[in-house]
Formats: structure tokens, C-alpha cells, sequence
């Protein structure tokens, strides 16, 4: 079964990724995968991990469940992977929120840096401003003027302490020059329902989840963080286009298992990821959500790991110019 899955893949991947598959079953037992998302139910990152969730499972020939557990800043999840068992049952889908944390919070039980085994990179995206669809004004150029009118006064949601979504905001704010006001969710999906009910006026959310509601006219589309327009968003411009070219924001998730899980599975879940990701069917539903896989030469376990330690300074600099002191997650 596995291999007429592959079929259409073997060329792409090579036999390696069905010896790889054959691995994962000899060192692990577990009959269903725990694929653990920090975040809410309807976001971005859990609509990525039940894309290539269902996917992974059907070359794994595993049952691979996705469970929300959500809370601390993403570190409750964190935690949880980090000290399960080194088998690769447990996975952990995660994007800035796990490089954030340790600039956030004092009690970690677990080392960053050395807690994780990183599987493979899997997509890459621009963040999304949007606005309440009662903002005062017809274009982008008005809201971004509404926004610097307003300043501190201008609220902003954001799915978690250290998430895209909040170090998105604090990068417009340092631009702009002010510090804005900071509404916190537990995710990005109840945040865009109080913004379509009125009740939070800005959100830089990741454009997976974002982009839907522009499409149907329900948020305003306000600017990309991106050099360049999404297709999908051809009528909303680059921060750049609107003055603020300071603002470039780039979002990527990457899966993670316990340090210590032998590298024959690593290597096994890194193949499944591959061939979820050479997936025609899932490369147009990631396209038509504005994000798109990592390149090929970048989605093994070692550019993860390159990548991931590279950013760490990026985002330890964005939470020092928050001023948000650390304390301890609940």
C-alpha cells in the first residue's frame, strides 16, 4: 500500500524514503501518532497540521491523530513532546512560538535548544495585516493613516505570547513608533471572530488563516509582509508599497520529536513529510492559502536545525523590543 502511495513520488525522493518508511515500523510499536499543535482548533497552524497530517499518515501506514493543547505560550505542547518518549509517536508542529519561549518565560522544563530533535521544515509564509471592516476609510493607505492616528489606542490580537501574531504586531509598532496595545488570544481563530464581531481592531496573522475572510469581504486587507503581492491577494499591497518596508515578516512551522528518538526515524518521519509536501492535491490547497512548502534542499532535519538556530536571534531581539519582562508560563 505504502509503495503504490509513492508511486508517483519514488523519482522525486528516491528509494531512500520507502526504506525510510520500512525503519519507522521496526523501531516503533505505536500504532497511532500523536501530532500535538499549541494552538487553537481553525488556525493557521492547525490547518497546516491536518494537511499534512492526513497525508503523512497514509505513507507511515499509522493512524496520526491532531490534538490541540493549548496554553503557556505554546510551551504547555512543547513540554509534552520534549518529555515524551524518544519514539516518534509524539510530534510537535510548531513556528516562532517555540524559539520565543525562552525570552519569555523563566520556568521552562525543558532547553530549547537541545530538548528536540527537528523532523523537516514544512511551509514558509508572509503575515497578514487585517482590520475590522468597520476601520474608517476605502484603501490600505487610509487604515495604515487610522492606524498611526490612533498609535497606542489602536488594539491588536494576537494568538499567544510569542507567536507570529504578537511579534508581528510588535515589529509595526517599533516601525510606527509606538507601542501597541496588545489583546492576547488562545490563537489566532477566536481572535478573527471578536475582529468580524467588531470588538478588536487589527490582526497580523499568518496569511493561512487570515486570508479566507479578505477573500469574502468580511476583514479589511490591509497589507502583506511580504517583497511582493500574493496572487490570492492581488488588491492588497506589500507593507513596502504603504511605507514601511522596515516591516518583513516571514512565518515558517517546522516538526519536532524528543531529543534522543533514533535517527532511522527521524529520518522516516522526515520522509513522510516529504511526500506529503510533493503532494499535488496539498501543494495547491497550501498555494490557495497563500503559503507554500520549503524547497526541496531545504526540508531535511539538518536545514531545520540550520534554521532554527539562525532565527533564534531575530526573534530574541523582537521580544527584547516588546519589553515584555519574563515571567513565569501557566
Amino acid at each position: 500500500m505504502i509503495n503504490r502511495f509513492l508511486g508517483s513520488a519514488l523519482t522525486a525522493l528516491g528509494l531512500l524514503l520507502v526504506t525510510s518508511v520500512t525503519h519507522v515500523h521496526a523501531q516503533s510499536s505505536a500504532k497511532t501518532v500523536t501530532l500535538v499543535v499549541p494552538y487553537a482548533a481553525g488556525g493557521g497552524t492547525d490547518t497546516v497540521a491536518r494537511l499534512i497530517g492526513e497525508r503523512m499518515s497514509r505513507t507511515l501506514g499509522q493512524v496520526i491523530i491532531v490534538e490541540n493543547q493549548v496554553g503557556g505560550g505554546s510551551t504547555i505542547a512543547n513540554d509534552r513532546v520534549a518529555r515524551s518518549a524518544p519514539d516518534g509517536a509524539t510530534i510537535l508542529i510548531n513556528h516562532v512560538g517555540l524559539l520565543a519561549a525562552p525570552n519569555l518565560f523563566t520556568n521552562l522544563r525543558y532547553d530549547t535548544m537541545t530538548a528536540f530533535e527537528p523532523v523537516g521544515l514544512v511551509n514558509i509564509a508572509p503575515m497578514l495585516l487585517v482590520g475590522r471592516k468597520s476601520i474608517p476609510g476605502s484603501t490600505p493607505q487610509d487604515f495604515v493613516a487610522w492606524i498611526k492616528a490612533q498609535g497606542d489606542k489602536a488594539n491588536f490580537a494576537h494568538g499567544g505570547i510569542g507567536s507570529n501574531s504578537h511579534l508581528c504586531a510588535v515589529m509595526i509598532g517599533n516601525v510606527l513608533g509606538f507601542k501597541p496595545t496588545i489583546v492576547a488570544y488562545r490563537g489566532s481563530g477566536p481572535a478573527i471572530a471578536d475582529m468580524l464581531a467588531g470588538q478588536i481592531d487589527l490582526l497580523c496573522d499568518q496569511v493561512t488563516n487570515a486570508s479566507p475572510q479578505v477573500q469574502a469581504g468580511m476583514l479589511h486587507g490591509i497589507a502583506i509582509t511580504s517583497p511582493e503581492r500574493l496572487d490570492q491577494l492581488k488588491d492588497v499591497p506589500t507593507t513596502a508599497e504603504l511605507g514601511m518596508p522596515q516591516v518583513s515578516y516571514s512565518m515558517w512551522h517546522g516538526l519536532y520529536v524528543a531529543k534522543g528518538t533514533p535517527k532511522e526515524i527521524v529520518v522516516a518521519l522526515n520522509g513522510a513529510l516529504r511526500a506529503a509536501l510533493a503532494d499535488p492535491a496539498l501543494r495547491g490547497k497550501l498555494k490557495e492559502l497563500g503559503t507554500l512548502p520549503f524547497p526541496d534542499d531545504q526540508l531535511t532535519p539538518e536545514a531545520h536545525a540550520r534554521l532554527f538556530a539562525s532565527d533564534m536571534p531575530r526573534v530574541a531581539k523582537l521580544v527584547e523590543s516588546s519589553g515584555i519582562k519574563a515571567s513565569e508560563a501557566k
